[in-house]
């Protein structure tokens, strides 16, 4: 063992003792350090019991025994605790000693938090950190930002832990100045946020409208995870829908339809909102959790409020096929032998086509929920300076990351060809095609929704940020008017060069 660790790492919760195992497995000595010091000596004398770690009972003790310059990761709560275990180590740190946050912080509070130690001599570092727990030990994507003389000091640590892409690259690079590490990840958050609400969107309407099965829903999930829509998410997504528990129930049937958040959507919204940037599918998937947590308002409303004639229970005619196809029982339900084809109790098949659609309709408002991402980052970029590569980005997303997919290698091509980047990912030729391709089954599939009754907040609202994206005259002339009408805000004319603003007393 060294006479002194590499790093130190306080905070042993489920992704700080990941991550520091996985340090540890990369050859370097850890020190670690919990406030409560039992969770300290369970960690050393449990998973981490014959390995290359220190246990430190105090602060004083976790800096004593860091090599120099000193590098002290934090795997804590964001917020107020942050700022707490800082106070804590500066009268212990030297000149040149890196204090790196690694929790999902607000990257207002980075940036301070930077400044704030550049005066005192010291370099900070706030990096996302996703992957979950499997991925902080096995290799996470890694966003780092904060100052920069701290990059090449933890630069060969971070590469090393981080997950790898297909092609063997690290999933880490360095953000940019103050918050713009934490900024990313809130991001990826909020991105992420919208993929697992169009995902949960496309199963009810698989559950509810079609009257599919869990096997069946399994099966398709299955399917999808083999071809462009390839996702982490959908892969697990696919596992959820066949998991059962030891009575041999679908463990997914059991769960309560309450969902939970810890705030990185809402900041990615509010974000938005500060530079203006039309962020509509990730604030409905935030909203959506919102409304999902009204469970006792909504059963009450399942039987006051009406809905359609056919109380949502199967999908609109439109989508029915001209054949009957063969089927079989299965399960004790009535199922077609052909994946993706369903039939009522009844024996009538419905939507044989629909699923394909959904697919192609999952993949379009997929696009849309990264364009509209990607362009806050680039607005981001312009308006704190932070010069955000957004290629970059997307390459380090490509593995270890809750977000990963093979669309991401698509998105690293859209903006690291040569040429100015596109304003917006739906114009890059790539992903301008492939909505050309779907928008005709996407279409078809919020209709379908809308008439059954289904709701799909993401699914429609993607669509409706892509016909006002496409509308080169849309309706806010009136809105303008409407302003002038009673505020006197004043206008510009469409015959008249911009900048110009004129008032008309209505």
């Amino acid at each position: 063992m060294k006479t002194l660790s590499d790093i130190g790492l306080v905070g042993l919760g489920v992704m700080g003792r990941s991550l520091a195992l996985n340090m540890e497995s990369k050859g370097l000595q850890v020190s670690v350090f919990n406030y409560v010091q039992a969770v300290t000596d369970e960690f050393v004398a449990g998973p981490a019991a014959g390995k290359n770690f220190v246990a430190a009972s105090s602060y004083e003790s976790l800096v004593a025994s860091l090599s120099s310059p000193r590098k002290v990761f934090l795997m804590i709560t964001a917020g107020k605790a942050v700022d707490e275990v800082i106070s804590q180590l500066l009268p212990l740190l030297s000149e040149g000693d890196v204090i790196i946050d690694g929790g999902n912080s607000d990257y207002r509070d980075t940036t301070r938090r930077t400044q704030e130690l550049r005066e005192k001599g010291l370099l900070y570092v706030g990096t996302g950190v996703s992957g979950g727990e499997e991925g902080a030990l096995k290799g996470p994507s890694l966003m780092p930002g904060g100052t920069v003389e701290a990059w090449p000091l933890v630069a060969p640590i971070f590469r090393a832990i981080a997950a790898k892409a297909s092609d063997g690259s690290p999933c880490c690079e360095w953000m940019g100045p103050e918050g713009a590490g934490h900024y990313v990840k809130m991001v990826h958050n909020g991105i992420e946020y919208g993929d697992i609400e169009l995902i949960c969107e496309c199963y009810q309407l698989m559950r509810d409208g079609l009257g599919m099965d869990n096997e069946g829903m399994h099966e398709v999930f299955s399917e999808w995870n083999e071809g462009p829509l390839s996702s982490y998410l959908i892969g697990i997504t696919a596992d959820i829908l066949s998991k059962k528990d030891g009575e041999g129930n679908y463990i997914l049937d059991r769960i309560l339809d309450t969902a939970g958040q810890k705030g990185t959507g809402k900041w990615t919204v509010e974000a938005a909102l500060e530079v203006g940037v039309p962020l509509t599918l990730i604030g409905e998937a935030v909203f959506a959790r919102c409304l999902s947590a009204r469970k006792e308002e909504r059963v009450a409303a399942s039987v006051l409020l009406g809905g359609p004639s056919s109380s949502g229970s199967t999908m609109p005619s439109s989508f029915a096929p001209s054949d009957r196809w063969p089927c079989r029982p299965e399960n004790g339900r009535l199922r077609l032998g052909i994946l993706g084809s369903t039939i009522q109790p009844h024996g009538m098949v419905v939507a044989s086509d629909f699923l394909p659609a959904l697919g192609d309709a999952l993949y379009a408002a997929k696009i849309v929920s990264y364009a509209q991402g990607f362009s806050l980052l680039q607005e981001a970029s312009k308006a704190y300076g932070w010069a955000l590569d957004c290629g970059k980005i997307a390459r380090i997303w490509r593995g270890g990351c809750i977000i990963r997919s093979v669309f991401l290698d698509s998105i690293y091509d859209a903006f690291s060809a040569e040429g100015p980047a596109p304003a917006n990912l739906m114009l890059a030729p790539f992903f301008r095609d492939a909505l050309a391709a779907r928008q005709g089954a996407w279409r078809r599939v919020v209709c379908a929704a809308v008439e059954a009754g289904l709701p799909v907040p993401a699914l429609s609202s993607a669509l409706a940020y892509y016909d006002s994206y496409r509308c080169s005259r849309s309706g806010a002339n009136l809105l303008q008017a409407q302003r002038d009408y009673f505020g006197a805000h004043t206008y510009e004319r469409i015959d008249r060069p911009r900048g110009e603003f004129f008032h008309t007393e209505w």
